[in-house]
């Protein structure tokens, strides 16, 4: 039986499934990185390795996921959205297996970072381009719904993982960790293909020669569209200081005297903050008269702000407050980025420019943790990581810009359904700026 061909997105349907298998997705692989300081203590002192060392490990692993994900777009592209991503999940679950059994930092690099960062990806962008796929005017309120799980995981992983390891040991708790990520093989199961006529199919091999197809799976002309390379360029500031309050919000807290449970109700607080906002978030998206690049660029610059008073909190009340205001702000960056990113290259292009856009911001997400660690290692504090972390959002925040229609307060030009028209478009996209 032939799949049912669409003349349009179905705006709902099966698509709240999709988006659903995507929570939970995001939930047990962007959720346990956020959640991931209780392991980070753990690994300082078991492995008696520097900061810089130690944060390699969730380093690489964002890396990982982003510098594979243009393998993964033209993975799914080719063979299909589901069974990629199932093989993602069992990537997933191996990777947190072996490293319970791991004797060295480097080990823990090998099966958490690569393993796991490889099966991210291999579920992240199929399972995000079907949920860009399936969704029209409802688009920006799926996404908030999708990445509402990554803070949900952060309010219940940290407490878990503390009583995790306190119960079983480091090794214990990968182990349990492990068993969790079974679940993302059915999530993969779930990724039911979209075909939608007028969004255009990938030619097959007969209509253009193999370089073109390749060319076209991994979505390489968009590196000529100007837009995409600047909201690009914005992405990468933003993922140097993206996972820096991720990985030591923590080992902040602790370092500034705070008991174990009190630090992780810290990053609990966060993800209470995270969802709330990503409630509220979804609701302005989908009313303001702001255009989504202008919402994007504020609640970046919010954020970014927000990152720079941390280290003048000092009382755990106020390190508290601080730290909701830091998990309310940031909570919209993500939705919007793949939404705007939506608006800026059009939903046929979208899987291509989610391997491309996540490549393109794995140097920033690679560089950060350790960086931040450095700085911390060489002024024996964690308040000059932060510093830098809101100076990399800034700055990412004021990148937007350069886009070309930024300041006309009109929203980002899609490509056209029909073919003659996507052509043209394609050609003034692709044109200087």
């Amino acid at each position: 039986m032939s799949p049912q061909i669409y003349s349009e997105p179905p705006d709902g349907g099966w698509g709240w499934m999709i988006a659903l298998a995507a929570f939970i997705q995001l939930a047990l692989s962007f959720g346990v990185v956020r959640s991931f300081g209780v392991f980070f203590v753990e690994f300082l002192t078991y492995f008696e390795e520097p900061s810089s060392a130690t944060s390699w490990v969730s380093s690489i692993t964002v890396a990982v996921l982003m510098f594979s994900s243009p393998l993964a777009s033209a993975l799914g592209t080719q063979y299909g959205e589901r069974p990629v991503a199932m093989v993602g999940g069992v990537f997933s679950t191996c990777g947190y297996l072996l490293a319970s059994f791991a004797t060295s930092l480097v080990q823990l690099c090998l099966f958490i970072g690569v393993l796991t960062g490889l099966g991210g990806a291999l579920l992240y962008s199929p399972s995000m381009s079907l949920v860009t796929r399936y969704f029209n005017r409802r688009r920006a309120l799926a996404h908030f719904v999708v990445f509402s799980g990554a803070g949900m995981a952060s309010l219940a992983f940290p407490p878990l993982f503390q009583f995790l390891v306190d119960s079983y040991g480091w090794r214990g708790g990968l182990l349990v960790l492990s068993g969790i990520s079974s679940h993302l093989v059915v999530c993969g199961a779930l990724l039911r293909p979209l075909n939608v006529a007028a969004t255009g199919a990938v030619p097959s091999p007969e209509e253009e020669s193999r370089g073109k197809r390749l060319a076209s799976l991994l979505g390489l002309k968009l590196l000529r569209h100007w837009d995409f390379m600047v909201f690009s360029g914005a992405g990468f500031l933003m993922a140097l200081g993206y996972f820096i309050p991720i990985a030591h919000l923590l080992p902040h807290a602790r370092e500034t005297g705070f008991d174990e449970y009190q630090a992780a109700f810290l990053v609990s607080a966060v993800g209470v903050a995270d969802i709330v906002g990503r409630i509220l978030g979804g609701w302005l998206a989908s009313c303001t008269s702001l255009t989504l690049i202008h919402q994007l660029t504020l609640w970046t610059l919010l954020t970014g702000i927000s990152l720079l008073v941390i280290p003048l909190a000092r009382s755990y009340g106020v390190m508290l407050a601080v730290s909701i205001c830091y998990g309310f702000l940031g909570s919209s960056i993500l939705p919007l980025r793949f939404s705007s990113l939506a608006d800026i290259v059009g939903p046929d292009k979208i899987m291509g420019a989610i391997g491309l856009l996540q490549v393109m911001a794995s140097s920033g997400a690679l560089a950060g943790p350790p960086f931040s660690g450095w700085i911390r290692d060489v002024t024996g504090s964690y308040d000059a990581s932060f510093f830098t972390s809101g100076s990399f959002f800034i700055a990412g925040s004021l990148t937007h810009f350069l886009l070309r229609d930024f300041f006309s307060c009109r929203h980002p030009r899609i490509a056209p359904k029909h073919p003659e028209g996507r052509q043209a478009e394609e050609m003034q996209d692709l044109s200087p700026a």
